[in-house]
């Protein structure tokens, strides 16, 4: 982002680093550690959280670290010594980096719905900004997570890099154009609700990934959690369950032509993705504008006669983009991305990969049990069905056929979960306006 790296720049000038600590040594924090170690001014990997403490060590090492500048530590005063002494820390005790005075900026790159508000929590005690590379836990309680980190005074935020993150830059920069946006798209390359791990064994381990993470994008689920987090961002709602999801293999500006801008008004505007469009993988934004003079000078500058206008950003680079995002929130305040202060417009609902029978446990987001899709929040509360991101470990009570929609009255939930307390909490705060249920 411009404007940070003239701050970063300072910064580094000061020897006063943005000190950066980061949950779970995946794929992803391994490109990113390495990217803020050999390539950031103006910020420090200060401390890596990890269960298995030789993974945090391998991704220090990993970035060109000298192991005598590695330190496994258990408190929150053994980071704060490290990062004195010029040191990065490794810890199996995520309190230690949400409570050390040294970190600045947590980023939760962990994937865990249940794990990431026990994190968001902490860090918000600790009095740190979050930056989430966890999409997932944005989905399921980003409301009420964002609105403890406001009333604290701290930013919390989704990253630069990640679709929505990108797809709400867009949004910014389209609406100080004087534009009203109507649709903001994602482009897949692929849709098959019923992947499953096996099915994406062998791209996973091409990759280095894990084939849970790359199932999730495979199945839908991802970018179902990706749209719901720039609806709820952008006050956007949803056509239909699923989203349109059109197989096109044309560019994104021949889009302009395929939504009904009557219905779209009346919607609000939407969230949708497409398969195969060019060019991918990005994001685009569709627009109106209502002044006729400002339309024939958009027709000069080639965007055509409207009345949907094409914004596009063709690539989204991940964890390359994330540092522009804790620069924004440790210097300007700013936040990429983060839910609106109200009720959700757009839910991610859990639905069947497969038929189930009653007694099954329902796995991990990316398995073989469900898959996400968007649906518009009211009817998903007047449904009562559940949140994706709460699925992991209900037992069902019903036999559940393929590609039906999982209700709470169709499973019992497991004891004592905190992401369950916080969406209770949320659901409380930011009620959804009551509607018929879809038949």
């Amino acid at each position: 982002m411009i404007v940070t790296d003239t701050l970063l720049a300072a910064r580094e000038a000061e020897g006063r680093p943005i000190q950066v600590g980061i949950a779970g040594p995946g794929f992803m924090a391994k490109g990113l550690i390495n990217h803020i170690t050999n390539t950031v001014s103006g910020q420090n990997v200060a401390v890596v959280f990890a269960r298995n403490t030789d993974k945090g060590v391998f991704a220090l090492e990993n970035a060109g670290i000298a192991a005598d500048d590695i330190e496994v530590v258990e408190t929150a005063a053994d980071v704060d010594r490290a990062c004195r002494a010029g040191k990065h820390a490794v810890t199996s005790n995520h309190a230690a980096m949400t409570g050390a005075t040294s970190v600045d900026v947590v980023v939760d790159c962990t994937g865990s719905v249940e794990f990431g508000a026990r994190l968001a929590l902490d860090t918000l005690a600790g009095r740190k900004h979050l930056v989430l590379m966890n999409a997932e836990v944005d989905a399921t309680i980003g409301p009420i997570l964002s609105a403890k980190f406001e009333d604290a005074g701290l930013v919390y935020t989704g990253c630069d890099g990640d679709q929505p993150g990108v797809q709400m830059n867009l949004i910014r920069f389209v609406r100080g154009l004087g534009l009203t946006p109507l649709v903001a798209g994602n482009v897949k390359g692929l849709q098959d609700p019923y992947r499953n791990p096996t099915t994406q064994e062998g791209f996973a381990k091409q990759w280095g990934q894990d084939p849970h993470m790359v199932t999730s994008f495979a199945d839908g689920t991802k970018v179902s959690v990706e749209q719901a987090l720039v609806a709820n961002a952008a006050g956007l709602s949803v056509h239909q369950r699923g989203c349109l999801q059109r197989d096109h293999r044309g560019h994104v500006d021949e889009l302009t032509g395929m939504y009904d801008i009557d219905e779209l008004k009346e919607l609000g505007g939407a969230v949708d993705y497409v398969v195969g469009s060019k060019p991918g993988p990005g994001v685009y934004v569709l627009a109106t504008h209502d002044d006729p003079k400002q339309r024939h000078y958009l027709n000069l500058y080639k965007l055509g006669e409207g009345p949907l206008y094409s914004f596009y950003t063709p690539y989204h680079l991940c964890h390359f983009e994330v540092p522009n995002t804790i620069a924004r929130a440790a210097l300007l305040g700013d936040a990429t991305i983060k839910p609106l202060r109200q009720a959700p417009k757009v839910e991610v609902i859990t639905v069947a990969k497969r038929d189930l029978k009653a007694g099954e446990t329902l796995d991990a987001l990316g398995g073989y049990t469900y898959y996400g899709e968007c649906e518009k929040a009211p009817i998903a509360a007047a449904e009562n069905l559940v949140p994706v991101g709460l699925a992991e470990g209900c037992v069902l009570t019903r036999d559940i056929a393929k590609d039906e929609a999982i209700s709470y009255a169709d499973v019992t939930v497991p004891a004592g979960r905190l992401a369950d307390e916080l969406r209770a909490e949320q659901d409380a705060a930011f009620p959804q306006p009551a509607v018929e249920a879809s038949a």
